[in-house]
């Protein structure tokens, strides 16, 4: 038996795997029956790899040795520090796909090497050849990047029947994207996308954890330093507010010993409602809306075109999204599949078509962005470089295959300079250059020697550049690739290798060793456990009395605990512990 091609959502907050059998798609779940993983890595004390819902906890703790919403960071060159290593965002992302990876290949008992991964319809080619990277890092051959909205699409509409204009409001973590759908029977074709990449769940979270921060300073005045244990606190409990306020019109916000005021300990304790979440938020939601109308005029449709919204993402559940949406289009938003998960079932099903399996549906997608190329020409009255020529339009059908025509400017030229931009302005200039190239060696011809630039542009979304010289067919091809710098695009191996490294032998979360047979969160919880204690007999000296008494205690209770193997009572025990720890560090 083959092994399935897994669909994996690469989300800013969470992160999900699925599989396709016996005709449809499932969730895959981990040791501890967790199919919703939080998108976080962590080192413990110990240099322990932590990934998913134990580095959430200890976010909490040791802000400064975990890391949240890496994707809203892939394409860039950044360098994140992670337990005294520096890390690429793309090998960060590669820990998390790598414990997905292992989740299911443990679930389904079989070597798991090909996978589809879902990226945000609006993400740039840079950001979209990070994904690939993270994705070979942690040793899965990426057979296809589908966009989000068109994943969720094919997860609502397996086996639909009839044609219809469906609108995907695609709201998560850390991006936001709408996408406007045409369904006929098994034919799925996204029609036109737009979207931010940095809109999303976290910026409400961001807005109420600013709200928290502002009533402490002004009318507390207390300052919350950033990077401390205190603000992780307040942004940790400004995401259970918000979720909070999505089924109930009042969130208790209280969080105890925030720090010491004047010698005396400070609480938080604060109500918010959802009159005023939704009063720091409407900014977001109006952007939302607005591109929204945006990706209805690019298809050429108005509101009652549509015959269904689908939503995906999990900040949608915020109730004033779906009562902005029923306003603008006279109809309730569909929602049975649920908007956390529904990227990766979809994501399955692709797998699951590329693998073979009779498919449900055949996909049609579109480019976001508009690509193209510089030449010299007049613009403005003015002779210029940088008149943008445009190849491959915004919302073009992909796979897709673009040549032009372009001539050299001199007699006896040698070479020429090939640069790809994306964007829409007229001045190639004010758009992005994505890459960059150059042609030597050409004939010495005259003036107006062709040279013909083709552009391919994959159902991954990845762009390929060609350019030839017509006259003797001398060419130079590149893969547009801004996810690495030159120095780095030869240490795919080597950041393979690191994650390898960190997963053989090291702790991850809630997946426990199958030959070993143990639990995977008892496994974590004694790791966790002996971590705390560690780190209270090394505080014990400095502490003051009636503390270290209280921690001695503690220690012995955790040791008497883990040998009688009661994991509720250690980690009762070791948070205990871990609350004394904190307050002395304050």
């Amino acid at each position: 038996m083959n092994a399935p091609i897994i669909g994996i959502d690469l989300g800013t907050t969470n992160s999900e795997v699925a599989v396709f059998e016996n005709g449809r798609s499932r969730l895959i779940r981990d040791a501890s029956g967790r199919a919703i993983i939080p998108s976080v890595v962590g080192i413990d004390d110990q240099g322990r790899l932590l990934v998913g819902e134990s580095a959430m906890n200890q976010y909490i703790g040791r802000p400064e040795a975990t890391i949240r919403s890496i994707k809203r960071r892939m394409g860039s060159t950044d360098k994140i520090s992670l337990g005294g290593t520096e890390y690429t965002p793309q090998e960060i992302s590669a820990f998390i796909l790598r414990h997905l990876k292992e989740m299911a290949q443990a679930d389904l008992k079989m070597a798991i090497t090909k996978a589809v991964i879902t990226v945000p319809a609006y993400f740039s080619d840079a950001q979209r050849q990070a994904t690939r990277e993270a994705g070979e890092i942690a040793g899965l051959e990426v057979v296809r990047m589908i966009n989000e909205p068109t994943a969720a699409a094919l997860a609502y509409e397996v086996g639909q029947q009839g044609r219809r204009h469906i609108l995907v409001f695609d709201l998560g973590g850390g991006t936001f994207d709408v996408s406007v759908v045409r369904m006929e029977d098994e034919i799925v074709e996204v029609i036109a996308s737009t979207g931010n990449n940095h809109l999303g769940g976290d910026d409400f979270d961001q807005r109420i954890g600013q709200h928290l921060l502002d009533y402490l300073k002004e009318e507390r005045q207390f300052d919350v330093e950033p990077g401390t244990s205190a603000h992780a606190r307040i942004l940790r409990t400004a995401e259970s507010s918000k979720r909070t306020l999505s089924d109930h019109p009042f969130a208790k916000v209280a969080e105890e010993f925030l720090g010491l005021k004047d010698g005396v300990p400070l609480h938080l304790d604060r109500e918010i409602s959802r009159d005023d979440y939704e009063h720091m938020i409407a900014s977001y939601v109006d952007e939302t809306l607005d591109l929204v109308h945006k990706a209805l005029n690019d298809a050429g449709l108005n509101t009652s075109d549509i015959q269904e919204i689908l939503l995906v993402g999990g900040s949608t559940r915020t109730p004033i999204i779906k009562k902005r949406l029923e306003d603008v289009f006279g109809m309730v938003p569909r929602g049975e599949v649920d908007p956390d998960v529904c990227v990766a079932l979809g994501a399955a099903i692709q797998g699951a078509i590329i693998g073979g399996e009779k498919g449900t549906a055949v996909l049609v997608d579109v480019t976001p962005y508009t690509f193209g190329t510089s030449a010299l020409g007049m613009m403005n009255g003015i002779w210029t470089p940088f008149v943008y020529v445009p190849m491959i339009r915004r919302n073009t059908p992909i796979p897709t295959s673009k040549s032009e025509v372009f001539f050299t400017t001199y007699d006896d030229q040698e070479e020429v300079d090939v640069r790809i931009f994306q964007g829409e302005h007229q001045d190639a200039s004010f758009n992005i250059e994505i890459g960059q190239f150059m042609v030597e060696g050409l004939s010495r011809a005259e003036e107006g020697s062709p040279i013909i630039l083709k552009l391919d542009l994959d159902v991954s979304g990845v762009l390929h550049v060609t350019a030839i010289e017509k006259n003797t067919g001398l060419s130079k091809k590149i893969t547009i690739n801004n996810a690495l710098t030159a120095r780095e695009e030869n240490t795919l191996a080597h950041a393979r290798a690191r994650v390898d490294a960190m997963f053989g032998g090291a702790l991850t979360d809630d997946h426990s060793d199958l030959e070993a047979g143990e639990d995977g969160e008892d496994h974590t919880e004694i790791a966790t456990a002996k971590a705390v204690v560690e780190k209270a007999q090394g505080m014990l000296e400095g502490a003051a009395d009636e503390d270290r008494e209280d921690m001695i205690n503690l220690i012995e209770a955790i040791h008497d605990a883990l040998k009688k193997e009661d994991f509720k009572e250690v980690k009762s025990l070791r948070e205990q512990l871990a609350d004394i720890l904190f307050y002395m560090e304050t």
